[in-house]
């Protein structure tokens, strides 16, 4: 029988080979044989065989002294097991490398030399056995190494990743996955690094990891080496990519968040410390890691990927900034591992988690999942002082790493510091299931040990850090015992960072999407102040109150030379995400019904807003698309609803008009959309209308010769029906939109509707606040009903019964 190989290189190993070469290099080999066909850049390398430490301990007599090191373990002693580890790396370290393997890895080493170079700079990286499986994920579990430089300095970097077999994470992650640590081996990857200390890196996945939406690919990246990015010392800059499209030949970049990036880590002519963290500039920091072509060649390569190994998938890129040995510029792949989240995970319930008081907010950060978690806060600041922490208190610390993993698993809740979504912190609290804030920037000084706080990820992208124990529960929906309906549900849906979420509550589309949380929160300044920003410039030389307003659009739109340009893309993707995730459902999108008053509230607003004395029914929706004073900035939201449609080939994207009180504003309206590029019929292109002045159900025939559809906006119709101001405490208990006057013209616009041909819903809170109201809905004969997100799962029970008691 032939002696098991000590040395294999990347093109001789496959996915078959994890006894063999381990998790990572298995993985490497893969890639590097299939996908490089195919496109998808993988460095050369070498993996050092699980063999080969099987031979190092064998030849050292090392597996009876670890044993004895490890007899007795009990991994919930922190100390206890900091001490037997910290034994059991010294005997690994202190033993000899055997002649023979240093002269198997000096002599693939050499190769290497050959064809990039002497001293050329390799990675070296650990590769379990057991490591990256699909329901087990040893990732981070071992060491790393970077820019490491000669053939003396590999091998005892090898022998380094040999002993970080017995890290303390790593043993106690083996104890609690029922892993035996003798049947769990070490290969070792060495492989030529891309210079991205010189460029740019960082991690994708090929879902969302908050929610588990498959069709995205989500990439994070920073400045410099990848390390800062996977242990999360920065926040990184973060990409969504639609992937339906994308394989259509569009280019749905969804999103865009620029991250702050303070570091990168870079190569250091010290050789015991071969790479350091500097300090970016304040250009680096402004400016994203990745240009639009090369975000999507990464969500190309990244679907490859997917599709072959048939599989959610967590993978590390990398740029080259070099260019002596890989090519200025390129992009590479530089592992890939099965997503251990939610990639297995095929529930088919959903559950919402929901405040039912409020708190003091001591801190905001990025929330990762949706739970909610509490209890005392434990601040911590060195990996040191991790035995002090006790089961079901909140982990507060600056990050993490796989040396805090002991605690992490016993934490109600982590909150740090610093750290994106796709650090050590968010990915390990995922896994775990508990709830995590990543990237506060202040939460261990405004925490204070043994203080009783609430963590909370339930509001969609911003997570809260609450004083108190707030109550709150948990809704668990079966969604195998829904039924279908005739008439359709769809959702209410405002906040883009909530979509991919909602969109897992079985429905039918969504009946209204509101453009202006996303002008509100994403974009916050008035359109006209944008494009007037030049004018401004110049007349603030000689105003303070200009100064102060041109200095914020500056601070709050970085990167962008024409500030207009910053509306039209903020905007297309708030609605990009929110379309992507109903896709290829329809999403009917209600262009910004903002009062003069609202509009006023945003940056610069002042300079453009009339005071109007009932601004309800004063300059408002239809009225101001038209109007010289305004179209301009119409036209910005125009633009952006243009580019989701052809550009990201979101054409689920239908376009509704709010608050038009004549035909003959409908015709204008439709006119200046044209205008501004989109044509109604054109590549599918349809146009509805908000049935909310009583004008809308008096000429509903008129209005239905002009638009494809109709959706009731109970609320102002009910204000305008019945002549009063919900707001005024005075006359707000005569509200009340099953009032029959209200009911009538609801019926008779349905009736209208039919009659004409055309689609009717209704989008007002009415259906969602009363069941009898929605029932009385479906009697009509509506269409689709709208539904705020948590009522959609109790109103499509309700309708069915209702549906089969009218024998529909």
């Amino acid at each position: 029988m032939a002696e098991a190989p000590l040395i294999l290189w990347f093109e001789e190993i496959g996915i078959k080979d994890v006894p063999l070469v381990g998790g990572k290099n298995a993985s490497l080999g893969e890639m590097y044989r299939n996908l490089t066909p195919k496109g998808v850049r993988v460095p050369e390398g070498f993996a050092v065989t699980a063999e080969a430490y099987r031979y190092f301990i064998r030849e050292n007599h090392l597996d009876d002294k670890i044993r004895k090191a490890l007899e007795g373990l009990d991994t919930h002693n922190v100390k206890d097991l900091q001490q037997r580890g910290r034994r059991v790396r010294e005997l690994i370290l202190k033993a000899k490398m055997p002649a023979r393997l240093a002269e198997e890895i000096e002599k693939a080493y050499r190769k290497l030399e050959e064809k990039y170079g002497p001293n050329v700079d390799v990675a070296v990286r650990s590769s379990a056995t057991a490591e990256d499986l699909p329901d087990a994920s040893f990732a981070g579990q071992q060491e790393t190494y970077l820019n490491v430089r000669g053939a003396e300095r590999v091998i005892e970097y090898v022998k380094r990743c040999f002993a970080s077999l017995f890290t303390d994470r790593a043993i106690s992650y083996r104890e609690d996955k029922g892993f035996d640590h003798f049947n769990v081996y070490l290969s070792v990857a060495v492989q030529k690094m891309v210079r991205s200390d010189k460029a740019c890196s960082g991690v994708m996945f090929t879902l969302d990891t908050e929610s588990g939406f498959r069709d995205v690919v989500y990439i994070t990246g920073a400045w410099g080496l990848g390390e800062n990015v996977v242990q999360g010392k920065v926040n990184p800059d973060e990409f969504y990519v639609f992937k339906p499209t994308l394989k259509k030949g569009f280019r749905p970049i969804l999103s865009k968040k620029l991250g702050s990036k303070h570091i990168k880590m870079v190569y250091s002519r010290d050789p015991e410390h071969p790479v350091r963290d500097v300090k970016t500039t304040r250009r680096e920091r402004e400016s994203f890691v990745l240009s639009d072509e090369e975000i999507l060649k990464l969500a190309e390569w990244a679907i490859i990927i997917e599709e072959h190994y048939g599989r959610p998938m967590d993978i590390e890129w990398a740029k080259d900034g070099d260019g002596k040995t890989v090519g200025t510029g390129e992009l590479f792949i530089v592992q890939a591992r099965p997503e251990t989240v939610h990639g297995a995970k095929r529930e088919r319930y959903y559950e919402v988690y929901k405040l039912k008081g409020e708190g003091r907010v001591l801190t905001v950060g990025k929330a990762v999942g949706s739970k909610i978690g509490q209890g005392r806060a434990r601040v911590i600041m060195e990996v040191s002082q991790i035995h002090e922490f006790q089961p079901g208190e909140v982990l507060v610390t600056d990050m993490t790493d796989p040396d805090w993993e002991p605690i992490m698993k016993v934490a109600a809740a982590i909150v740090t510091n610093r750290g994106g979504r796709t650090c050590h912190a968010a990915i390990v609290s995922r896994e775990l299931g508990i709830p995590c804030i990543v990237g506060t920037g202040n939460a261990t000084e405004v925490v204070k040990t043994g203080q009783e706080i609430t963590v909370d990820c339930s509001q969609g992208e911003e997570g809260r850090v609450l004083e108190g124990l707030v109550p709150y529960e948990v809704e668990r929906i079966d969604l195998e015992s829904l039924p279908r309906t005739k008439t359709k549900i769809m959702m209410n849906v405002g906040i883009p960072e909530q979509a991919f979420s909602q969109a897992q509550i079985p429905n039918d589309g969504v009946g209204l999407a509101r453009l202006e949380f996303i002008i509100g929160s994403h974009i916050g300044i008035h359109p006209l102040a944008l494009l007037h920003y030049q004018e401004l410039k110049k007349q603030a030389e000689k105003d303070s109150r200009l100064r102060k307003l041109v200095r914020e659009i500056e601070k709050r739109t970085p990167g962008y030379e024409n500030k207009a340009d910053f509306f039209v893309d903020k905007l297309a993707q708030g609605v990009g995400m929110i379309a992507a995730a109903f896709y290829p459902n329809d999403v009917i999108v209600r262009l910004s019904d903002f009062k003069s008053n609202e509009y006023a509230n945003l940056l610069g607003g002042w300079l453009y807003e009339p005071v109007e004395h009932n601004p309800m029914i004063g300059w408002r929706g239809a009225s101001r698309y038209y109007d010289p004073k305004f179209e301009p900035a119409f036209g910005l939201e125009c633009k952006a609803l243009k580019r989701v449609r052809d550009e990201m080939g979101l054409t689920n994207v239908k376009i509704m008009i709010p608050f038009c009180r004549t035909p003959e504003e409908g015709q204008k309206v439709i006119g200046v959309m044209e205008k501004y590029g989109l044509k109604q019929g054109e590549n599918g292109l349809e146009i509805y209308v908000m049935c909310e002045i009583p004008s809308n159900v008096v000429l509903a025939d008129q209005f239905a010769d002009i638009f494809d559809g109709f959706s009731i906006g109970s609320n102002d119709l009910t204000q305008l029906t019945l002549g009063l101001d919900r707001d005024s405490e005075l006359v707000a208990h005569l509200y009340d939109e099953r009032n029959e006057a209200v009911k009538r013209l609801v019926r008779q616009v349905i009736q209208t509707a039919k009659a004409r041909g055309r689609k009717i819903g209704i989008c007002g809170q009415a259906p969602s606040d009363f069941p009898d109201f929605a029932e009385f809905l479906v009697e009509c004969g509506i269409d689709s009903m709208s539904l705020t997100p948590d009522t959609v799962v109790r109103t499509r029970l309700l309708v069915a019964e209702k549906e089969k008691a009218l024998g529909k």
